[in-house]
C-alpha cells in the first residue's frame, strides 16, 4: 500500500452560527490530482485553508506523509511542502510581482535572482507576467498568474489550487493544464477546487464532494458526466438556459472612437473604441486579461472621467466627463471584477454594503433608515440564495462565491437600464451561475441593455446575442453569437479580425 502524501481524519471547524466542517476525512496519493468539489459554502476553502495552516482545526488530525502534524502557519506549511494558490489573493498592492514573490521565498535570495526565476518560470509555463510591475496596475487575470508562479516556485510536493483557473482564458487553461499534468508525472499531488466541472474530469483521478460541511461521497470524476457530479454537488442538475432571440430596442450606451493613453507605465492603450449595446440586448465582450478590459470597464463606470463628454453617452446624454454616481443617476449599474475592495468593503456589513450603489434607504434628509437597508439587503440574500448569517454579516464573512452572488444580485435588483458586469460568475458553483446568467438574461427580457465582460467563452456564447473581441486595447467588429466559434474568437484575441491591420496603420498615422 502506498503511504498518503496527506490525509485528514475528523476535521471539524466552527465558526459563530456555522458549521464550516464537520467531522471531514481527505486523503491524496503522492501524485495524484486530487478534487474537492462542493457548492458555494460547503466548507471547501476553510478545509484548504486548514491544510495550509490559515485555519486552525478544533477536532480532528493531519498526517502528512504518515507521520502526524500540526501545521501552525503557512511558513511551517511551506517548510513541510505545501503550498496554496488563494481564490482572493494575498499580495501587496503597492509592492512589484518580484517583491510579493520574494516575501514567500528564502529571503537568502536576492531580489535580482528572484525576478531571474519569475522570468523562467513564467517563460517555461507559459505564464506571461512582467516582474517589475506593481501589483496594483495587474488585472485580476494576471494576479492569478503571479499567485500560481509563486506556488510553482517554492517546488511544492503538494499544491493546493482554489479557483485557479476563474479568471483565465480557455487558451491560458490549457497551458496551465499542461503544467499541472507535468507536475503530477513528476510525483507532485494537487488539491484542486473548481466549479468546472469539465476541468475536474480532465484533470483528477480523485474527487471528494462536500455539501453543508460535510463528506457527502467520493469517486474518480472521470467516470462520472458533469450532470452526475452536479447531483453529487447541489443535489440537482443545474437549469438549462435557453434565451430566446429578441430584437433590440433603443440605442442605450454609445461609446464613440474612445481614446485614452494608459495611467500607468504598464496599462494599457485604448485606441478608436467604438461600441453600442441595445435596450433587450446582451452584449459580451471577450479578451485575454490585460488587453484594455480593465481601462475600457473605467471609462464606462465613471472611475476615469479623462474622456471627452461625447465619447460616452448613456441614453441621449453625454457621460463621458461625469461621475459614477451621475451615471448611476442615468441607469447605469456596474459591477467589478474585484468583488473584495471595490465590490465591497471586507470589513462592512452586507447591509452597509447596500450604500456603495443604492441609495433607497437614505431619506431626504439624509438620515438612513436601518430597518429598511437590512430588509433590501435580506430580499437579495433571499432571492440570490446567497449563504449568510443575515444582513448583519461581514462582507468578508461569505465565501468567494456568495459575496459573489449578493454583489451581482444588489446590482441586478436595482433594474438598471443599463448593468454593465465584469466577471460575473466568478467562483460560483454550477446552480448559482446558472441563476445568475438566468437573472441577466430576465434582466434583458425586461428591456435593460446588459455588457458582459468576461473570459469564459462559455458563458459569453451562453447569454450573449452579440460578441467583440478585445485586444491590446482596440475592438472587433460585431459578431453575432450564431457565427462566433471557439477557433475564430481565439484568433480575434491576438487581434487578428478582418480590417485590425488597417485600423492599426490609421492609428499610427
Amino acid at each position: 500500500m502506498t503511504t498518503p502524501l496527506l490525509s485528514l481524519q475528523g476535521i471539524t471547524k466552527r465558526y459563530p452560527g456555522v458549521v464550516a466542517n464537520q467531522d471531514v476525512s481527505l486523503t491524496v496519493l503522492p501524485g495524484q490530482a486530487h478534487a474537492v468539489l462542493g457548492e458555494n459554502g460547503a466548507g471547501k476553502s476553510t478545509l484548504m485553508k486548514i491544510i495550509y495552516g490559515s485555519v486552525k482545526p478544533d477536532e480532528g488530525q493531519i498526517l502528512f506523509k504518515g507521520q502526524p502534524v500540526s501545521i501552525r502557519n503557512p511558513q511551517e506549511a511551506r517548510k513541510l511542502g505545501i503550498s496554496m494558490v488563494f481564490q482572493h489573493f494575498s499580495l501587496f498592492d503597492t509592492l512589484t510581482v518580484a517583491e510579493n514573490v520574494w516575501l514567500g521565498l528564502d529571503k537568502s535570495l536576492p531580489l535580482a535572482e528572484v525576478t531571474r526565476r519569475i522570468e523562467a518560470k513564467a517563460s517555461e509555463y507559459g505564464l506571461d507576467i512582467e516582474p517589475q510591475r506593481p501589483v496594483h496596475t495587474l488585472s485580476v487575470g494576471e494576479m492569478q498568474r503571479v499567485e500560481i508562479i509563486r506556488a510553482l516556485l517554492s517546488d511544492p510536493q503538494l499544491l493546493i489550487l482554489d479557483e485557479p483557473t476563474s479568471v483565465l482564458t480557455p487558451q491560458a487553461v490549457e497551458k496551465l493544464f499542461v503544467v499541472l499534468h507535468k507536475l503530477v508525472s513528476q510525483g507532485v499531488s494537487i488539491l484542486y477546487i473548481s466549479h468546472k466541472l469539465h476541468e475536474i474530469r480532465a484533470l483528477c483521478s480523485a474527487c471528494t464532494v462536500l455539501r453543508g460541511g460535510k463528506l457527502t461521497g467520493v469517486c474518480d470524476p472521470r467516470e462520472e458526466t458533469n450532470a452526475s457530479l452536479s447531483r453529487l454537488m447541489i443535489g440537482a442538475e443545474p437549469p438549462t438556459l435557453a434565451p430566446t432571440p429578441r430584437a433590440p430596442g433603443e440605442l442605450v450606451l454609445a461609446v464613440n472612437d474612445l481614446s485614452l493613453p494608459k495611467q500607468d507605465p504598464f496599462g494599457v492603450d485604448l485606441a478608436g473604441i467604438r461600441l453600442q449595446v441595445r435596450a433587450g440586448e446582451v452584449v459580451g465582450l471577450a479578451g485575454v486579461s490585460g488587453n484594455g478590459q480593465r481601462e475600457l470597464l473605467w471609462a464606462l463606470s465613471g472611475e476615469d472621467t479623462r474622456a471627452a463628454p461625447q465619447a460616452v453617452t448613456i441614453g441621449q446624454r453625454e457621460a463621458g466627463a461625469l461621475s459614477p454616481q451621475a451615471r448611476r443617476q442615468l441607469g447605469l449599474h456596474f459591477v467589478p471584477e474585484e468583488r473584495l475592495g471595490r465590490g465591497a468593503v471586507p470589513s462592512l456589513s452586507l447591509a452597509q454594503n447596500m450604500l456603495l450603489t443604492r441609495t433607497e434607504s437614505v431619506g431626504r434628509s439624509g438620515w438612513i433608515r436601518m430597518g429598511a437597508l437590512a430588509e433590501q439587503a435580506r430580499g437579495i440574500i433571499e432571492r440570490f440564495k446567497v449563504k449568510a448569517s443575515g444582513p448583519d454579516a461581514a462582507a468578508r464573512s461569505l465565501s468567494g462565491g456568495n459575496l459573489q452572488k449578493y454583489i451581482v444580485g444588489r446590482e441586478i435588483s436595482a433594474n438598471p437600464t443599463l448593468l454593465i458586469v465584469s466577471q460575473p460568475t466568478w467562483g460560483v458553483d454550477v446552480g448559482a451561475a446558472a441563476q445568475i446568467r438566468g437573472e441577466i438574461l430576465a434582466l434583458r427580457d425586461a428591456g435593460c441593455a446588459v455588457l458582459v465582460v468576461s473570459e469564459e467563452l462559455e458563458e459569453l456564447f451562453e447569454i450573449s446575442d452579440r460578441l467583440h473581441v478585445i485586444a491590446k486595447g482596440r475592438l472587433s467588429p460585431s459578431l453575432p453569437r450564431a457565427e462566433a466559434t471557439v477557433e475564430r474568437i481565439g484568433e480575434w484575441m491576438s487581434g487578428l479580425w478582418p480590417g485590425a491591420e488597417k485600423e492599426a496603420g490609421h492609428a499610427a498615422a
